[in-house]
Parts: C-alpha cells; structure tokens; sequence
C-alpha cells in the first residue's frame, strides 16, 4: 500500500506569510483606500477588530467579477462593469474560490495569496448588514511551488502544492477576520499533479504518485489513517463532489480508463466501452448525484488535441455513465453547474447548451459568443464562464465582452465590455452559498432583463468543486 505521511495539525491565529506573499503584496494595489488586510465581519458574522473606515453600508450586494490576465487580476462591478480595483502580478495568475465567497485564491509565483473581493456580510440577531469597500491583494498567503489545485469543501479548503506535494489546509472563515488558520498540513509520498479533497467527516482524499505517473487515490480519516484506497486510475486528474449518502461524501475522479467514485466509504469504477476514457474535467452540485464530465476517448488524438463533442454525464449512485453529443467541440474551461444542478457547457458554435443532468435532455441553447476554437495552449484566453446566484457569466475574450444568462430562464439580460482580455474568470458574491438580497437597480439598467427577477437567489451557486484542470500541451502530458 502507498501509505500517506502522518498528518501533522497546526493551528495558527495569524496569517501564515512566505516569501511568495511578500512578493505578491508588494504589487498588489487598489483603486481606492481598501485596506489589504480583509478585515470585517465573515459570513458567520463574526465582527473584525480591524477599521472599517474604508467601507460603505449598503442595502443588498451585487456580485464582483474577478478577471486574470496578463500583468496582474482586475474586478468589476457586475452591474456596470466598472472597474473597481486592479493588482498587478507577474507571471501566469490562476484564480479559484478560497471557500468564503468573499475571497479568491490567486496562485502565482509559487504561492496562493487571498484576494479581498470587498463584499462584506456582517450578522446582526436575526438579520445581516451588507458592507463593500475597495477590492485589493491581502498578504495572507500559503508557499506553495508550483501551487495546483485549490479545492474548498465544507468548511475546510485544501491546497496543493504540485512541486513538493505539500498539502494545507486552512479554515476560509478565518480569512474575513484578517486571519489565514492553517489547520493541517501534510504531503504526499512524492511531488506530482495532484489534488486533495477536504471530506465532512473531517477526512482527507488525496492522490499518491510522482512526476512521471499516477493512479493512486486514498481517503484517510481524521487521525491520518488509511481507510480506503484504490490503483486503479491511471493519470488520474480531476474532481467533483456529487449528493451526499447517509455515509457522507461522494467524490468522482477522472481517470484514464473511465472514472472511479468514492462512495459509502468504498471506491467503485466506471464502466467504459473500450481500453481509454478519460473524463479530466469534472463539475459536481451538492444536491444532485450526478456529475458533469468532459468525455474523451482518443488515447494519442492527432495534433495532441482532441476535440469531442460529447459530454459525460456521471450517475455517482450506480457508477454508470450516459453521453450527450452536443455537436459542437468544446475545451476544459466550459463546464459549469446552475442552481439546480443543470448541466451548462460552452462550446464551439458560441452557444450555452443547457441540460438537465438526469437525462441529458437541452433546456436551452442560448447565443453568448462569436465561433471560436481552442487554443493550442491551454494558458491563451479562450471562451469561459463562472456561475453565480443563478447566473452564467461568460466571457468572450475575442470580442473582449461578458454575456449574462439567467439559467432558469435561458434568457440574456445583460452584456459588458471588458478592459482587459482575461484568461480566467471568478465571480464572488460575499457568501459561500452564493446568497444574497438583489441590489437595487441591477435589472433596471440590463437592457433585455425580462423574467430575472423571477429567478430563485436562493440557491447554492459559488461551486465548492474546482473544475479539473486536464489541458493537451502542459508539462503533464495531458494535464494542467
């Protein structure tokens, strides 16, 4: 068995501070006064000891719009697209939810660094008070060579480290009080593209392998303990977590001869047609059982490239898996999930095809770019999108604009310019479920806004399952 090293815990009430951070904050800069040092109240509503005499009282939030491109990361007021702060960077910047939905995780430079969107929610008895100030780059950072995955899962986030096979996890409550808690920290046997998934029951998923291959995967338990493992998942890359059992989490992993999935405390493999299946880029929901899968089948596809049309759509419950073929091509950055679970997928033809994840069925097919094609590097801007209170937010870098689709409805409600080209995207909305009142005015000014505000707010949209980044090209053969 390839047995993890023992979990060492370590609690901390301050930030945790690397030489990346220091680097990172140097550059950081807002446009206004926004403090760097996210104080204020989390979601849980625990009030900050830091100043507030930088932020602004508000009656609702509107959802920020976190672009990275090259030179730095930029946010946008997503009711008008104004450009609300900027933070230079050097170097290739990925973006992904720290797990508080006020906060993004930057990684660059070798380290994750939290950025401070500046919505603020702030608990009061039996109500809440609503707070926004300027965005900006916060010196709570996590050294991380090479920095990988960041997945948040409950109430914990985990991050990877691809250059050392560091894990850390920290509490993302922590981050709204100026604080980055490292709870644990651990590492994998050897270095490779991994990840790490915090589970419920206070357990950890991760993968085990090396530079050169990979194909375990291990679930330990609170005191580090391996209680269940599995050899068979070749390159595995890839995560998602489905609809809970009574038994706890469901997790779905890509794998290189179709998927495997932890459930009830065991793991349980895919059935594929054939010797090579690959689904690297998975998209879960917390109230659906299954998971939304690209679906690749060429083991050597000519060019390096493979371009399918057809998605997987994974039933966690039996292990089974059914495809839709979509017509179109469609790359890793076009998977997302809605409110309810819906299944949205960008592709080629510039359309947003909405499915229903049970059976494949198209609810809708909605214009939102101009025909596009990937990239021949995964790192070049291409089409993408970031789904928040309902809301599919996709970016068409070529025309350097950002489509809003109301999903229940299918409907187009508003469009922006961009400032920059981005080549990622996050939207944050101030809480980690995604909820919050409707700001005053944001239809009033949308252009083609019917039937939006009919939509349900008040479903979980800042999905806690970061999408598995599985690019042709990268270092990794397949994976990125």
């Amino acid at each position: 068995m390839h047995l993890m090293r023992a979990v060492i815990t370590k609690r901390r009430t301050a930030a945790l501070l690397g030489l990346g951070a220091l680097t990172l904050a140097a550059c950081g800069t807002g446009t206004g006064t926004g403090s760097s040092d996210a104080g204020g109240a989390d979601t849980g509503g625990t009030d900050s000891e830091t100043t507030t005499s930088d932020r602004t009282e508000v009656g609702a939030l509107s959802p920020r719009i976190v672009l990275a491109h090259e030179g730095g990361v930029t946010t946008l007021d997503s009711t008008d697209g104004a450009t609300l702060g900027t933070a230079e960077l050097e170097g290739y910047v990925r973006l992904n939810p720290a797990g508080d939905g006020r906060h993004v995780a930057v990684s660059a430079s070798d380290a994750v660094t939290m950025y401070d969107t500046g919505l603020l929610v702030q608990g009061h008895g039996d109500h809440f008070h609503y707070y926004v100030q300027d965005p900006a780059l916060t010196d709570l950072s996590v050294e991380a060579p090479h920095p990988g995955h960041v997945v948040p899962h409950g109430d914990r986030t985990a991050i990877f480290a691809d250059g050392t096979g560091a894990i850390t996890l920290i509490d993302p409550a922590s981050l709204g009080d100026g604080q980055l808690e490292v709870l644990e920290q651990t590492a994998t046997e050897a270095p490779h593209h991994g990840v790490a998934v915090p589970l419920a029951d206070g357990g950890l998923l991760t993968t085990q392998g090396t530079e050169d291959a990979r194909s375990t995967v291990q679930v330990l338990d609170a005191d580090g303990e391996l209680v269940a493992e599995t050899d068979d998942c070749p390159g595995v890359h890839g995560e998602a977590a489905a609809q809970p059992t009574e038994s706890g989490d469901v997790i779905s992993l890509g794998c290189g001869n179709g998927s495997v999935i932890y459930r009830d405390g065991e793991f349980h493999k895919v059935a594929i047609e054939g010797d090579y299946q690959r689904s690297g880029n998975q998209k879960g929901h917390p109230d659906s059982p299954i998971v939304l899968a690209d679906h690749k089948v060429e083991a050597e596809p000519a060019g390096g490239i493979e371009r399918p049309t057809e998605i997987a759509l994974i039933d966690t419950r039996d292990a089974t898996m059914q495809t839709v073929d979509l017509g179109s091509p469609y790359w890793f950055r076009s998977l997302d999930r809605g409110p309810d679970g819906e299944a949205l997928v960008l592709t080629y033809d510039g359309e947003l095809n909405i499915l229903d994840p049970e059976t494949g069925e198209m609810l809708h097919e909605v214009p939102v770019t101009g025909e596009w094609t990937e990239p021949e590097q995964w790192q070049e801007a291409g089409p993408m999108m970031s789904v928040a209170d309902g809301t599919a937010f996709v970016v068409d870098p070529a025309a350097q604009t950002l489509t809003m689709v109301d999903i229940a409805s299918g409907e187009t409600y508003r469009e922006l310019e961009l400032p920059v080209v981005p080549h990622e995207i996050q939207v944050a909305t101030g809480t980690a479920s995604g909820e919050y009142e409707i700001a005053p005015g944001r239809d009033e000014d949308a252009g083609d806004s019917e039937g939006h505000e009919e939509h349900d707010h008040g479903e979980d949209s800042e999905e806690h399952d970061h999408e598995g980044h599985d690019h042709e090209g990268h270092d990794h053969g397949e994976d990125a």
